[in-house]
């Protein structure tokens, strides 16, 4: 068994928009990810496991703070120079971990404020290099025929080391080798002392700009193309741990922030929606975590799990105090992880999209009461929080039979229907639902700047700079 009071390196892998589908052992066979299926094949897998958003900026607060994102005040998309991010008091995976004597780095994105006081090294990270919003929130060149209005007017994407913005509009075809690059460099400059690295992929966010190296061999497009360099970078990272000799003294997880955008290749099969929906296929995602020696290899568990359990998790295993903290909403799920202790879900899971409680699950069964869905906005301008459109729903799910939600079977289950109602009343209580209007009352404020300003800007005789993705489709 392990030693309770060793400190495994952590590395976290969060890829973007990648769905449920997209990689071989959950069930493409379109997509080559012998990396990722190995790693499977030599940890756990888990079938059930939930981001807190079907969105980027609150799918990582969460997964970081443990914390719906109601909670810690990002429920929505945080745009460049937004007035908000995520407040310096909340406590993370990075800055708990830190406390504890790790060394710390985020690789790639952030999105979760771009001003000084929001970014990652104010967050418990000793490093960063990346983005710090999506990779398609730099310039483009206007044009006026186009139905969607191109983002000229937006400073250009600024790739960061540290607090310092070192390129603007990056060539993203190479980024990726870049990213595996600075993380194999940081792997061997602490191989000696524990550490934990935070590695979020750009793939397979659009626009989907890849080296050639593998769209020239990729089965489907460009897209495809993505998913296997994400794997390579997988596999990079796993023969770098082995001949470090330190694969057995780290633990590796690999997951997605929400699902697929349901086009350009994508795939959430054998689940409905997508990204952006609070249907399955937005918010259920891949999840694998592999600890040579400590974790049974080729494990396949079908008990639930989700982001909010990543943090206390890992500060038990390594040791790192959480007593005195803020509260979190994730729980320990040590149990599942070494054991496979089978269970279905230790308490309920809450389908939020923005501040909308849309739906919950608690056991085999899933219960929606409102449907929410963006409203596209297409005069150009950039907001913190898009509106909603928003119904009511009453439609009850069996996940067990029926994982796409084909059934509504809350006609004939009216016990079941008013036990989850009862749930969402609660969760209303305490998080709020602007569908009906309720504030909740244990909401923690974001933090906050009153004069945000951009972290570069547009320079016309920059030779560097290049809006490559202008020729990507774009929508």
């Amino acid at each position: 068994m392990r030693d309770k009071t060793d400190k495994p390196n952590v590395i976290l892998i969060n890829c973007d928009d990648l769905g449920y589908g997209d990689i071989g052992c959950y069930g493409s066979d379109i997509n080559s990810t012998p990396h990722i299926d190995r790693m499977a094949g030599e940890g756990l897998k888990l079938t059930d496991f939930y981001m807190a958003s079907p969105v980027c900026s609150p799918s990582r607060a969460a997964m970081l703070t443990g914390c719906y994102p109601q909670r810690v005040g990002i429920p929505a998309v945080l745009m460049p120079t937004s007035e908000i991010g995520l407040n310096p008091e909340e406590e993370t995976i990075s800055s708990v971990l830190h406390d504890n004597g790790y060394r710390t780095k985020l690789i790639g994105k952030w999105h979760l404020g771009d001003q000084p006081e929001f970014l990652p090294t104010r967050h418990g990270f000793d490093e960063y290099f990346g983005l710090p919003y999506s990779n398609d929130h730099g310039r483009m060149v206007p044009n006026p025929d186009d139905d969607v209005p191109r983002r000229g007017y937006i400073t250009p994407l600024p790739l960061m080391r540290d607090e310092e913005v070192v390129q603007q509009q990056p060539s993203q075809e190479g980024l990726t080798e870049r990213y595996t690059e600075d993380a194999i460099r940081f792997m061997r400059e602490n191989r000696d002392e524990p550490f934990f690295m935070y590695f979020a992929h750009m793939h397979v966010h659009r626009p989907i700009l890849v080296s050639r190296r593998f769209t020239d061999v990729s089965q489907n497009g460009r897209y495809g193309a993505a998913v296997e360099a994400i794997d390579w970078s997988v596999g990079s990272i796993l023969h770098e741990l082995s001949n470090l000799g330190i694969e057995e003294n780290t633990i590796v997880i690999f997951t997605s922030d929400n699902g697929s955008n349901g086009n350009l290749g994508g795939s959430n099969n054998p689940l409905r929606g997508f990204k952006g929906t609070t249907w399955e296929g937005g918010m259920r995602l891949p999840f694998i975590i592999r600890w040579v020696g400590q974790i049974p290899p080729g494990t396949i568990s079908a008990s639930i799990a989700t982001s909010l359990d990543i943090l206390p998790t890992l500060a038990n295993i390594t040791g790192s105090n959480l007593e005195g903290r803020r509260y979190i909403d994730g729980e320990n799920i040590e149990p599942l992880v070494f054991q496979q202790q089978e269970s279905l879900l230790h308490k309920p899971f809450f389908y939020y999209l923005q501040d909308v409680l849309c739906a919950v699950r608690y056991r085999n069964w899933k219960l929606h009461v409102a449907r929410a869905e963006h409203t596209r906005n297409r005069t150009g301008g950039y907001k913190s929080k898009s509106p909603l459109d928003t119904e009511t729903v009453l439609e009850l799910y069996d996940l067990s039979t029926d994982m796409h939600e084909d059934y509504n079977v809350a006609e004939s289950n009216p016990s079941i229907v008013a036990e989850l109602s009862d749930m969402i009343d609660l969760c209303r209580t305490d998080l709020g639902d602007d569908h009906t209007h309720t504030q909740g009352i244990n909401r923690r404020p974001p933090g906050r700047v009153s004069n945000p300003v951009p972290l570069c800007e547009y320079d016309p005789d920059n030779p560097v700079l290049w809006a490559e993705y202008d020729l990507d489709e774009f929508g």
